[in-house]
């Protein structure tokens, strides 16, 4: 069975010496960070061989969090741009084992949308974001011009946890030890809480009624929203948005779900009841997830055959044109 796993992650040296800087440092407590820092860092050989140890055919690779998304604009317009050209070279290489999605400087949506269309002129598969853009969200239409270019192009658009506005984080996350706090503003909590966040300001917002064909992925078997689904179809009905269709609609219809990370038989079922088969894609989150896990929660799932398959690598050579 072929697999494709579709939230994999990167990072080069100039991302490490800019908006990945805090990430390299941290990385020197431990020997948990120095093996991330090192699996981020490679995409040859070493990383190669874990995937055929594991059973991994392809891994569309995306840019380490926090991405540009926390960059002004100048900064983010560089660093996207030597991000891109690190990762198309990968591709080069290793054209079957690899693709790519383009980092954006979202800050400035001219220059992203342009920065969209030569990436997948080039090859690329679609675009990843790193959440909001320093407190601004893209359901502003200050961003849209990277939402027509996507959806003209037809390149999905991954958005990916970050940390809630600072903010936020003060109010409901403060208080406790530092280490509590990051923990439950992070991976603990607060990051998939702020993607979903984010997905339904889109959905509300009114951007995939402007632009009824864009296509946006999530992870982590969809970052709660599945479970709230119902709940949000009964109180965010259309009478009251004034939106063309349900929230359900918009979820079933526009969204993607990947599992990276979540390897949770129940979480997955509601995901799988909610959304259905055609719209799960395989994915390990690597290096922060096992790909060795992942594959082998990919081998138990309770679905047929042919439904494995889809998920498995299906779905995602369709949707990202693989």
């Amino acid at each position: 069975m072929r697999t494709v796993t579709v939230e994999e992650h990167f990072a080069h040296p100039e991302f490490f010496d800019g908006p990945g800087r805090e990430f390299k440092e941290q990385s020197r407590s431990g020997p948990r960070g120095a093996k991330l820092f090192e699996q981020l860092s490679d995409v040859g050989a070493r990383r190669l061989a874990e995937m055929d140890a594991a059973g991994i055919d392809m891994q569309l690779l995306s840019l380490q969090y926090p991405g540009t998304e926390q960059l002004a604009a100048a900064e983010a317009v560089a660093v996207a741009r030597g991000a891109n050209d690190f990762l198309a070279d990968v591709a080069k290489k290793h054209p079957t084992r690899f693709a790519g999605l383009a980092a954006l400087p979202t800050a400035a949506p001219d220059k992203a949308a342009a920065e969209l269309q030569a990436r997948v002129g080039a090859g690329f598969k679609g675009a990843i974001i790193n959440g909001h853009n320093r407190g601004r969200y893209l359901d502003d239409k200050f961003y849209w011009p990277i939402l027509e270019c996507a959806e003209a192009l037809e390149a999905p658009i991954y958005l990916h946890p970050t940390r809630p506005p600072q903010a936020v984080i003060e109010a409901s996350y403060g208080g406790f030890a530092p280490e509590v706090s990051w923990m439950l503003s992070g991976p603990g909590w607060g990051w998939h809480i702020e993607t979903a966040v984010h997905v339904i300001r889109l959905i509300v917002g009114g951007a995939f009624d402007r632009f009824p064909k864009l296509q946006v992925v999530v992870g982590h078997l969809g970052e709660g929203l599945p479970f709230m689904l119902p709940r949000l179809d009964i109180n965010l009905a259309p009478a009251l948005t004034k939106l063309k269709r349900s929230l359900g609609d918009y979820l079933r219809q526009n969204l993607h779900y990947t599992f990276g990370g979540f390897f949770f038989p129940a979480t997955f079922l509601d995901l799988l009841l909610e959304v259905g088969v055609e719209r799960i894609m395989f994915s390990v989150d690597y290096p922060y997830g096992v790909m060795a896990r992942g594959r082998a929660f990919l081998e138990q799932l309770p679905v047929s055959a042919a439904d494995r398959e889809r998920i498995a690598h299906g779905n995602a050579e369709r949707l990202f044109k693989l």
